[in-house]
């Protein structure tokens, strides 16, 4: 143990799980399942704006498994069956339920902040001693990894947790990789954001009004659109730093200039009142030196922080959150476990294939595939399973061949063009 003494305020437990978000969710569902005390401390307060709106099916599984799905079915979320891909006049349109993997062929995009307040408030119903606005602030680990957290409460008064394991699920916060020296640069190009609400005023009627949108304006650039179904829709542009600093004003005035550049969207949104003022990520791309230690694991976006464009953050955040989840509970019963095998390679494995994907889409390559006609429906199945977030399932060669296949086929349809002009 460490020489710190514990106060009458303290706490001892068997997990400490940092971050209410999903992957803490997820975790502490599963643990609290499996008999083991947890507590969870979240730095903010729900409900609270958080970025990752659009989900994917393979998340749904880890809801299910937890038994979080039902919670979340009464939120009314407007269901995703797919994404739609815009360029100039040409429409890539996936539909989850015709992909090469077989699983969920659904799922939601949701105002996070009702989102995870339903999960939040679920767990504490199913007994997971839950603290909002408790600030961590120091850490220890010993050579045993037991680990002793200094944390601030909501009134700035420091007490300590004494855990023999903890999930950092902190997210974009990075509280373990800051305070433990985990940080390194991403090998994911530098680009930036700017985003926020609007009230959805001319909605078109039917699927037009409610399908996730990308509008691709040149190779760096594009603008997501994803309605919600309490009527407002999250609208957001990324591009390159010189991209989004060549326009003046506050977020407000540039994200508004900014819509000028969707001839598909302009005029819907050109009046939409926004919501709040908008936010600004600048090199959102994060990554780690490593996915656990002695007492401790990174999940979801707390080790890695991908581009948004493939909208896979809550997804690694859930699948790692469920997967360290088990393995600590297996630890805990007293079998071996390798954490380098079962959970660092794993990961790091579906990490790699979205990355691949987010570094295709802008040399490019991926752009090639996905708007080349006519299409090719089994390239297209396959294509669509890894949006999905089935970027496990080695029976698809755009999993396992994912460092090549993009980039070959995407030569190929270029030579094919040229010969043609």
């Amino acid at each position: 143990m460490n020489n710190t003494t514990m106060g009458t305020k303290d706490v001892k437990v068997d997990v400490l799980i940092i971050g209410a978000g999903p992957s803490g969710c997820v975790a502490s569902a599963y643990l609290n399942g499996q008999g083991l005390k947890v507590k969870v401390v979240e730095k903010s307060t729900f409900p609270r704006f958080v970025i990752g709106e659009s989900l994917l099916p393979r998340c749904m599984e880890h809801f299910e498994e937890v038994g979080l799905l039902d919670a979340l079915k009464s939120g009314g979320f407007e269901i995703k069956n797919g994404a739609r891909f815009l360029r100039d006049d040409i429409v890539c349109n996936f539909d989850f339920s015709d992909k090469h993997t077989k699983g969920w062929d659904w799922t939601w995009q949701v105002p996070r902040a009702d989102f995870d307040n339903i999960l939040a408030k679920e767990i504490k119903k199913m007994g997971v001693d839950l603290s909002f606005e408790h600030e961590v602030v120091d850490v220890n680990i010993d050579d045993e990894g037991i680990s002793t957290t200094t944390i601030n409460d909501g009134e700035g008064n420091p007490y300590k947790v004494e855990a023999k394991f903890i999930i950092d699920s902190s997210g974009y916060g990075r509280v373990l990789p800051r305070l433990l020296g985990l940080d390194k640069p991403s090998s994911i190009p530098e680009h930036s954001s700017i985003f926020g609400h609007v009230k959805d005023i001319n909605r078109p009627e039917g699927e037009e009004g409610t399908m996730i949108t990308f509008d691709v304006l040149d190779k760096d650039t594009w603008f997501w659109v994803i309605p919600f179904s309490n009527g407002d829709t999250s609208l957001g542009f990324v591009g390159t730093n010189e991209f989004i600093d060549s326009f003046e004003g506050d977020t407000s005035e540039r994200l508004k200039t900014m819509f000028k550049h969707s001839d598909y969207y302009y005029e819907r949104f050109k009046d939409a009142p926004l919501l709040f003022e908008p936010k600004s990520i600048r090199n959102y791309s994060k990554a780690v030196t490593k996915f656990y230690g002695k007492g401790f694991a990174l999940t979801g976006n707390s080790a890695e922080f991908l581009d948004p464009v493939f909208s896979s953050g809550v997804t690694f955040a859930t699948e790692s959150a469920l997967l360290s989840s088990k393995l600590i509970t297996r630890q805990f019963k007293g079998e071996m476990v390798d954490w380098e095998v079962e959970y660092s390679d794993y990961i790091k494995a579906g990490v790699d294939v979205f990355a691949t994907y987010v570094k295709e889409w802008y040399t490019g390559n991926l752009q090639t595939l996905f708007f080349h006609r006519p299409e090719n429906p089994e390239v297209k199945r396959q294509i669509c399973a890894v949006l999905a977030g089935y970027v496990w399932d080695e029976t698809n060669p755009f999993v396992t061949k994912h460092k090549r296949i993009i980039k070959t086929l995407a030569h190929l349809i270029n030579m094919e063009k040229e010969k043609t002009n």
